[in-house]
């Protein structure tokens, strides 16, 4: 199926996210689309995948003009679209949720769609138990489900935003071998969105690269490195560094900490964490880290061992009690678990605020949030919707949220789905937060990031947590043994 792109324009407000995008995309091709966070490729997908309407332009398929209302309309022509969440509903199994796309009538055929299921699994070579329930999977696994719901839809073309990130390596080379066996086997198009350059020079044809909304050029794969860089953000961004910071007493201390839930158990934690200090969780997903986190922050309790913020016993303190002593937690699902689908960013900032009157005072509500949103450089304005954000400016967005000063900051994925330069500038965000003698922990699945921007680490592997090591005399094949269980 051939695409093609027309002069694609889509305004919010002020923000031209997509200004007279045209492009041309063959069948049996993966295509890489670059560009910066905020610099309009969600927006065009969204449009190509029938999500949003576009404010002008034309969409050609085989080239016949088609015009798509909703996902369900461009799937019917044969565009999918899998988003960096999936679209699952958790408390369902899996062939329910796969009965929801697949089958309206009032009774439901399970035993065909069972089939059904076990032939996708099978050809693509995915390991799911289609009997499981949605909130026992890993990121990877709920992909691996939602590319088969796609695929039984009659995806022709599917894109496929940031599918790597919080995936383990084993998942990201499955999932890169099914999406050439697509292209190259079934004459499918892909379009993988992407801030990894060495992902799409591994995998892709052809890259497209947006900056501020335009298609600024393109390029066959593989070429230098350098070349997509300076496309992306018409410089080259300098190396990032890590300076050096004076570390004073112990902020965390955790004495025999174990944490026990239906799904995954840590046991017998002990460490401390200074005043200052980058302490990074290492691990696959589903492996300790984000429950040690968790247990932090008040979100579960331990049914063993103590947590002692700077020297206080803060074990049984609720998570809204850790709040106000200045400990907080970003979590790694934006607008799962950080912003409020719906709400404007003054909203948010209202709700963030420590102490409340009982009248608002929208002026300087909207008036501190705007002041905000250019400290923390996000695109958007006082009005503009948490959801209708980039996944970069979310994520700013958390941050300009957090109060100040703090002494304990937990963190999940902090740079997920972001390009360079907005990485870079997160944790330019933080490591002023840790010279006011904060104490950052924060997990990452890309352990080049945890290698340089920690001092320590610490690897979690089946619910237990290795001996500590220091960032700059480990490397990523320790990391990985580590990772392995090699305890």
């Amino acid at each position: 199926m051939q695409i093609e792109i027309r002069e694609i324009r889509k305004y919010f407000g002020a923000v031209k996210a997509n200004d007279g995008i045209s492009m041309v995309l063959e069948g049996g091709k993966i295509y890489g689309l670059l560009g910066e966070n905020g610099a309009g490729k969600s927006t065009l997908m969204k449009i190509l995948s029938g999500y949003q309407p576009a404010d002008s332009g034309q969409i050609l398929l085989d080239g016949k003009a088609v015009h798509f209302d909703s996902p369900a309309q461009a799937l019917k022509c044969g565009i999918g679209m899998l988003y960096q969440e999936p679209l699952d509903f958790p408390p369902f199994k899996i062939i329910e949720n796969y009965l929801l796309g697949r089958d309206r009538r009032l009774r439901l055929d399970y035993k065909t769609v069972e089939q059904e299921l076990k032939q996708y699994t099978q050809k693509y070579n995915f390991h799911l138990d289609i009997h499981a329930y949605i909130d026992s999977l890993s990121l990877g696994e709920r992909q691996q489900l939602e590319l088969i719901r796609l695929l039984a839809g009659g995806a022709q073309v599917l894109i496929l935003d940031e599918p790597t990130t919080g995936i383990s390596g084993d998942q990201k080379e499955q999932l890169f071998d099914s999406m050439r066996k697509l292209a190259r086997e079934e004459g499918k198009t892909l379009i993988l969105v992407s801030h990894k350059l060495d992902e799409v020079q591994e995998l892709c044809d052809y890259a497209f690269v947006l900056r501020g909304g335009k298609l600024v050029g393109g390029t066959e794969i593989p070429c230098p490195n350098e070349k997509l860089v300076e496309m992306m953000f018409a410089q080259i961004p300098p190396p990032a560094t890590r300076p050096g910071v004076h570390l004073s007493g112990a902020a965390l201390t955790l004495v025999n900490l174990s944490v026990e839930t239906y799904r995954l158990a840590i046991e017998n934690i002990n460490l401390t964490i200074r005043s200052g200090e980058v302490f990074g969780l290492a691990g696959l997903e589903g492996s300790g880290q984000e429950l040690f986190l968790k247990a932090c922050a008040g979100l579960v309790q331990p049914s063993k061992g103590q947590i002692y913020l700077n020297g206080e016993d803060i074990t049984s303190w609720s998570y809204h009690r850790r709040q106000a002593a200045n400990i907080a937690y970003v979590a790694a699902g934006r607008l799962e678990a950080g912003l409020i689908h719906g709400l404007s960013l003054t909203e948010h900032i209202v709700l963030s605020l420590p102490k409340h009157s009982f009248f608002i005072d929208w002026k300087s509500a909207r008036q501190l949030t705007a002041d905000r949103i250019q400290k923390y450089q996000v695109v958007g304005s006082p009005e503009t919707r948490a959801d209708e954000l980039s996944g970069g400016n979310q994520q700013r967005m958390l941050f300009g949220l957090l109060r100040n000063p703090l002494r304990l900051l937990l963190l999940e994925h902090p740079t997920r789905g972001l390009d360079v330069q907005s990485a870079n500038w997160i944790w330019e965000l933080l490591l002023r937060r840790r010279e006011e003698g904060t104490a950052i922990v924060f997990m990452s699945a890309d352990l080049d990031e945890i290698i340089e921007r920690s001092d320590r680490i610490a690897v979690f592997s089946g619910g237990k947590m290795s001996g500590v090591v220091e960032a700059r005399q480990t490397s990523v094949d320790e990391l990985g043994h580590l990772i392995g269980g090699a305890l």
